[in-house]
């Protein structure tokens, strides 16, 4: 039995990832209906939002889903509470120490997975007793790590230094990606930047469109020395650029960046003042299709080339 498959009780060991204004109760629900692990993504809610979310959930799928917590969230301690209180079973960590709050969501039944971007953290999270560790490399989009680690060499990395599950994520979009991502040692995948442009996803339709239209070298990690970010060419990348090549300090870039960009950007709509948060494979994505199928079709073309490759005379 796969390790992951096993742990959530799940389909498909494939795994929507909680992105900020893409990830509400109906993604999360119809990735969880067709059979992998659907995240609402609290980092762009209050709790009373989450509560809706997770209500909304239940009611669209009596399969299970979970939730993600960046842990630098401001209300995080009523985040955390809402989903104790809501009987959520799933949560996965990010962007702070599981040290403080996987011993206490684990007391609760519940079962905590945390993103890493290197094999130090990724040891400091079995430390701390988390069930799996999400490998996410450099390529995927939000924020990411500063080692700039591809997901190829991170996945290896992790698999020496931890016991336990392994989730890859970063620029896995196809059957393709996922079956290099399971070679290299991954017990599921989890994919972000796929399911952004589901039918299903909070995000503005235009962003989505942004996506589709992507090209190879369109986005780029950014705010190194802020919070590290990858985004979408547009005019507010363009600023940012030009102001860290000139050696602008933390105060002048977090000034650039202001106040709500994200929301701006990936859940109004604005494509130039926002910031469009996507992974390198979004060159890669062409179509905005209803979760299930987006799944479905990953997983086909993962079994196809598992049979393909075991056939190959080599």
């Amino acid at each position: 039995m796969n390790a992951i498959k096993n742990l959530f009780s799940i389909e498909y060991p494939i795994i929507q990832a909680g992105m900020v204004w893409c990830s509400g109760w109906r993604l999360a629900s119809a990735v969880s209906n067709a059979g992998g692990l659907g995240l609402i993504g609290s980092g762009s809610m209050h709790p009373i939002l989450l509560r809706e979310h997770i209500i909304k959930c239940k009611q669209a799928t009596n399969k299970p889903f979970g939730v993600n917590v960046p842990l630098i969230y401001s209300h995080i301690e009523q985040i955390i509470r809402v989903i104790i209180e809501e009987k959520v079973k799933i949560v996965f960590t990010s962007a702070g120490n599981p040290a403080t709050w996987t011993s206490i969501l684990k007391k609760e039944g519940i079962s905590v997975v945390h993103v890493v971007s290197n094999s130090k953290f990724a040891k400091k999270a079995e430390d701390c007793g988390v069930d799996a560790v999400v490998a996410e490399g450099f390529e995927a989009g939000g924020h990411n790590g500063r080692e700039e680690t591809t997901t190829f060499c991170l996945i290896p990395y992790v698999g020496q230094t931890v016991s336990i599950p392994i989730i890859a994520a970063g620029g896995i979009v196809s059957g393709k990606s996922m079956l290099a991502a399971f070679s290299l040692g991954a017990d599921a995948v989890q994919i972000g930047s796929g399911f952004a442009v589901a039918e299903e996803s909070s995000a503005h339709i235009e962003f989505k469109k942004a996506i589709v239209n992507a090209r190879e070298g369109d986005t780029k990690l950014m705010l190194k020395s802020l919070v590290p970010v990858r985004l979408l060419h547009n005019d507010l990348y363009l600023r940012i650029a030009e102001a860290e090549s000139k050696g602008a300090s933390k105060e002048e870039l977090a000034h650039i960046l202001g106040k709500g960009r994200a929301k701006l950007g990936m859940f109004e709509g604005n494509l130039r003042e926002g910031e469009l948060e996507i992974g390198q494979s979004s060159a890669l994505i062409n179509h905005i299709k209803p979760a299930s199928q987006i799944l479905a079709e990953i997983w086909e073309e993962f079994m196809n080339e598992k049979d393909r490759i075991c056939k190959l005379d080599f």
